[in-house]
């Protein structure tokens, strides 16, 4: 398998787990605290390497995470397109932050799909969430520079190795 099969691969596994990370049931208590692990992933990818993390990515991660969450279908694919343009958009400023300041821009994007993700069920009728969905995001900037540092040495081993 050649780099450029392999990095793909990886991106999607890592997606893949993600997913898993979101659909595992937690206590209710820890629940609400509980970061976009796929939101996250793909900032990473869109970051690193946006050829491996398009729009279409997002989305069709977005779909699945729906699907496997049982939620109106659309709202986790339409907050990670978001997300996943955003982050493409400033892709070249953001690679230079320190990871204590991307951090702080993973925050505003994560607020962001939280947004949206409100905006969404206040137009169909839904409860809207409280203050507590600000848990996720709070704890999806503190996680950053660990999946960051993660993430950035799996991807230079793959590289490595072909």
């Amino acid at each position: 398998m050649s780099k450029r099969q392999r990095t793909p691969l990886l991106a999607w596994m890592s997606l893949l787990v993600a997913t898993i990370a979101m659909i595992v049931p937690l206590p209710s208590g820890v629940e609400i605290a509980r970061p976009h692990f796929v939101a996250l992933i793909l900032i990473y990818w869109r970051i690193e390497s946006p050829e491996n993390a398009g729009l279409g990515t997002a989305f069709v991660a977005g779909i699945l995470l729906d699907i496997l969450l049982g939620g109106r279908l659309g709202v986790n694919g339409l907050g990670l397109v978001v997300v996943a343009y955003i982050v493409g958009r400033f892709r070249l400023r953001i690679r230079f932050f320190p990871l204590w300041q991307q951090a702080f821009l993973v925050f505003a994007v994560l607020l962001n799909d939280r947004l949206i993700y409100t905006w969404i069920a206040a137009l169909s009728g839904d409860p809207m969430p409280g203050w507590n969905g600000l848990w996720g995001p709070a704890v999806g900037m503190l996680a950053w520079p660990w999946i960051f540092l993660l993430l950035d040495d799996l991807r230079l081993r793959v590289r490595r190795r072909s």
